[in-house]
């Protein structure tokens, strides 16, 4: 495949910046509210790196293959033994698909209104996640080529409308179809990840969280990985 969605990258440098943010995150994580039965902890916006990623030691970006640019502070999702657990809120259709679909998603795609209806309200402009834990727990779960599918559609989906209005478009119908084309397409794998790793995906793979095998370890704080998101300016970059 020439472009499968994602890439690994690992060096010294990458594993010097996981040993520098593990102690912070951690910290981080300590009051954080955790979802799904108490095994999924969201983390959104919790490491205090700086605006260049650096946390102690600089992130460093040409070892992980992406030009540096302004970000905010990262995710730390943090999965613990058991997920998914299930929450009271949530209905037995959405558990059973994190159970048998690994809840497959596009990041900036977001549910809203009481229909849960999708609109592209955070065009990314990459996704790079870092592990912060040496665990083969709950692995990142990602579709090959699925990227393509999600582009091909969005772009029909939103061509008849003017660009400036792409943002409020609801694309619930055509990502669902997208979605459903991929799982029957598209090569599921895992990815497993080790502090010095990082993953980098494109922003339109479809991409989720494998269930936590029963023989998967982890240490007592869990499977814990950072991740970066920074924002596009438009949706017609990020369709780009």
């Amino acid at each position: 495949m020439v472009n499968p969605g994602w890439r690994k990258a690992q060096s010294p440098a990458i594993a010097a910046w996981a040993e520098a943010a593990y102690g912070p995150a951690v910290q981080a994580l300590e009051h954080e509210p955790r979802r799904h039965g108490g095994t999924w902890a969201v983390g959104l916006d919790l490491l205090p790196n700086d605006a260049a990623g650096g946390i102690g030691v600089p992130l460093p970006w040409e070892d992980i293959g992406l030009a540096q640019q302004s970000l905010h502070r990262a995710q730390l999702s943090a999965v613990f033994p058991g997920y998914p657990g299930r929450d009271p809120e949530e209905s037995a259709a959405a558990h059973a698909f994190r159970q048998t679909r690994d809840a497959a998603h596009v990041d900036g795609l977001l549910p809203l209104g009481p229909e849960k209806r999708r609109f592209l309200k955070e065009p990314h402009a990459w996704i790079l996640g870092l592990a912060l834990t040496p665990s083969d727990a709950a692995p990142l779960v990602v579709w090959e080529g699925s990227h393509n599918l999600i582009l091909q559609a969005f772009a029909a989906a939103l061509a008849p409308h003017p660009a400036e209005t792409w943002g409020d478009i609801d694309l619930t119908e055509p990502y669902q179809a997208a979605r459903r084309a991929a799982f029957a397409t598209c090569r599921r794998i895992t990815i497993p990840q080790s502090p010095g790793e990082a993953v980098i995906l494109h922003r339109a793979t479809l991409h989720g969280v494998a269930p936590w095998a029963p023989e998967a370890k982890a240490p007592p704080e869990g499977r814990i990985v950072a991740y970066f998101r920074p924002l596009l300016a438009n949706v017609a970059a990020w369709l780009a």
